[in-house]
């Protein structure tokens, strides 16, 4: 690359010494693609879609891939069913680390910076049963972004917020793990993102370092004692990476855990805390950092009386509980004739994040009554808690399943008024409904796809 900002050109030449030839020589080679698969949508093995383009495995995560090209995964309806997410590979170190500090015990994670949610489908993937993760943006439109990808990910035990750090004050000591993918100048990205090149100064990595201390300030709190902190940014600035996790380390008397690593590609920071650089001249990825801090003191989690929420539960309505994976460990909701399915351990601390914060979505919004019927939602055609051997399948060819994708008709043998699953390699995509003379798509709108139809697949 030849508009590197001098400034970083010259800062990185002193950062890796003879390494740094080999790392401008890489910024200037393509961005490798790499997807995650979902372990429990396709229980580890690759879809048929992918198979002839899959090059090899990353190290650090048994469910990524990388790529040797990059298809048009709208095109996709593994993609588009949540059998598999497109997370640059580097950041998928966080499920490593997760792995390190979560055994068997159910735990509660804040992934405090989660859009467009990569790191947050990684993190559900890798909890313990009856665990629950709280994935927040503070972006109004990167959290929608994120709804829609968690949704399509498809595990519900997940609350999505849209919130400031600061509003999660009222969560002391509440979770186990907090993940902060903290904002930053995002130097990791130029190769990928070569705009971003151009939004690069000096004077923003300060910005950036400030914002960083403050929202770890912000959300300190809500760590319970023993809880860890993984912190990571997608830049090579040391006052945002090393310097942050000692100013943690000095500001809250916490401690930089050390961990074995997957590879020696990785490349483990120069500070008394304990950080790890991937760099794209070392590891086949972007640039990214990350390090392990776990919380010393702290009290109890004391929930608040909950008053604004008056939602009370009540037992899973049959016609949907057989449609459930173990229904016994869930619950149902009802709202505006809209019934929810939540995981019942974490029932009330669920009512509570309603309570104080701006929630976008929650377990899983199953069912719609109308007109003393239920109308099946597309959330739970996407679950992992559907049990698909109780549905009514349709195993649909490519063009078949693009055409529904696109919210379009296709022909169904049905009994009249049976409610349909939509699948594509087994993988669901959706509810139809037979009308008798078509099938009526119940694909939301904002999900179709909008791009045109290869001419060989219409």
């Amino acid at each position: 690359m030849s508009n590197l900002p001098p400034a970083f050109e010259s800062r990185m030449r002193k950062q890796l010494g003879q390494e740094a030839d080999a790392f401008f020589k890489a910024l200037n080679q393509p961005a490798p693609v790499s997807i995650r698969l979902n372990p429990i949508k396709t229980t580890g093995k690759i879809p048929d879609t992918l198979q002839s383009i899959v090059d090899k495995k990353t190290e650090w995560c048994p469910e990524g891939y990388f790529l040797s090209q990059r298809p048009v995964f709208t095109l996709d309806p593994c993609y588009q069913g949540g059998a598999y997410y497109v997370q640059e590979a580097s950041s998928m170190f966080i499920g490593y680390l997760l792995k390190q500090i979560i055994h068997e015990q159910p735990v509660k994670v804040l992934d405090l910076c989660a859009a467009p949610g990569g790191k947050s489908s990684l993190t559900v993937s890798a909890l313990p049963a009856d665990s629950l993760l709280v994935s927040n943006e503070v972006i109004r439109s990167r959290a929608t972004i994120l709804k829609e990808n968690m949704l399509r990910w498809g595990y519900s035990n997940v609350v999505v917020t849209n919130n400031d750090p600061s509003d999660f004050s009222a969560f002391e000591s509440a979770f186990d793990i907090v993940i902060v993918d903290a904002p930053c100048s995002g130097e990791g990205m130029f190769r990928k993102d070569p705009a971003s090149i151009g939004e690069w100064n000096e004077n923003n990595l300060t910005v950036c370092r400030d914002r960083q201390k403050r929202i770890l300030t912000d959300i300190w709190k809500t760590l319970k004692p023993d809880g860890y902190l993984i912190y990571s940014t997608c830049t090579y600035n040391p006052g945002e990476n090393e310097e942050i996790l000692e100013w943690i380390c000095r500001q809250f008397q916490a401690e930089s855990i050390p961990v074995s690593l997957p590879a020696d590609t990785i490349t483990p920071g120069n500070s008394t805390a304990y950080g790890y650089h991937f760099y794209p001249h070392k590891t086949t990825g972007e640039g990214f950092f990350c390090g392990l801090i776990r919380k010393k003191d702290g009290e109890k989690y004391r929930p608040k009386k909950n008053k604004k929420q008056k939602t009370t539960t009540f037992p899973i309505p049959p016609e949907l509980s057989r449609l459930l994976i173990h229904p016994e460990n869930l619950t149902a909701q009802n709202e505006d004739n809209r019934i929810t399915i939540l995981p019942d351990m974490h029932g009330e601390f669920i009512r509570q994040l309603r309570s104080e914060l701006k929630v976008t979505a929650y377990g899983c919004e199953a069912a719609e009554l109308y007109n003393r019927k239920i109308k099946l939602l597309h959330p739970l055609a996407l679950t992992t808690w559907l049990n698909k051997q109780a549905c009514s399948c349709y195993e649909a060819e490519l063009p078949e399943a693009l055409r529904y994708l696109k919210k379009e008709d296709i022909q169904v043998n049905a009994k009249t008024g049976e409610w349909i699953l939509i699948t594509y390699r087994h993988i669901a995509l959706g509810w139809g409904k037979n009308l008798g003379n078509r099938l009526n798509n119940y694909l939301p709108k904002e999900w179709r796809i909008r791009m045109d139809l290869p001419t060989d697949l219409i």
